[in-house]
Parts: C-alpha cells; structure tokens; sequence
C-alpha cells in the first residue's frame, strides 16, 4: 500500500517519522503496537490526540519510527508527527488542527547546567561560617 501522508514530528530530543495509510485505524511504533510501546494510557491518549480532534481514528493506519528521548518525548513527537501528517493529507484537517496547538513546536528543552553551580539553577549549598 502507498503512503498517502508523511510527516516528522519533534519534541525535547525525541524525533519521530510518521506515514499514513488508507486503512482500518491501526498504530504501530517501532514494529509494535501502540498499546504495548507506550507505558502508560496518558502517553497513548497524548500520541492519538490528533486523530482524535480530526475524528479520522479509524480512517488511516500509521507506521511511526521513533527515537531519542524518553517515552513521554517520544509521545510528543508522535502526536507532533502525526499532526503534521493529518495536515498534509487533507487540507480541511489544518484548521482543527492548528487550533487545539497540535501544529506547533513546543520549544521547551531541557536549560544546559551551569558552571559553579549544581544543576541549570541549583547553586551549590552556601555556609556562611
């Protein structure tokens, strides 16, 4: 079957590759189901959250190859993914969409850790005497 639909999704360091098929509604991650990759039911109801908005969850059947990160990263960039994608395939999905923020980056990365201190803000402990 031919992919219909392609989209590339980010989110923290996680990348995610989305195709959509013509198809009956399945999700596989990374060869697996989406059920069985993702630990919990919030990280699933977050990666399908765009096809829910659309109402075309049982329309197509999506293939997504994800890496980096952790899990909650790589839901992120499913849904970012699969939005882009949803978008791409039919014209009237960009509205819906770009509304409910789907279509959007989120920029927030991790703050890098600073020097003379213990973590990005943490200092050191201070002893006045």
């Amino acid at each position: 079957m031919k992919n219909i639909g392609i989209g590339t999704g980010r989110r923290k360091t996680s990348v995610a590759r989305v195709y959509i098929r013509e198809g009956k509604g399945s999700v596989t991650i990374n060869n697996k189901n989406m059920d069985d990759y993702f630990a919990t039911p919030e990280q699933v109801q977050m990666a399908k959250r765009p096809l829910f908005v659309t109402g075309s969850d049982t329309r197509y059947d999506i293939i997504i190859t994800v890496y980096g990160g952790g899990l909650n990263g790589q839901a992120g960039a499913c849904s970012h993914g699969i939005a882009r994608a949803l978008a791409q395939v039919d014209a009237s999905n960009h509205s819906s969409l770009k509304a409910n923020g789907l279509l959007t980056r989120d920029s927030r990365m991790v703050e890098r850790k600073k020097y003379g201190q213990r973590g990005a803000r943490r200092r050191f402990q201070f002893s006045k005497r």
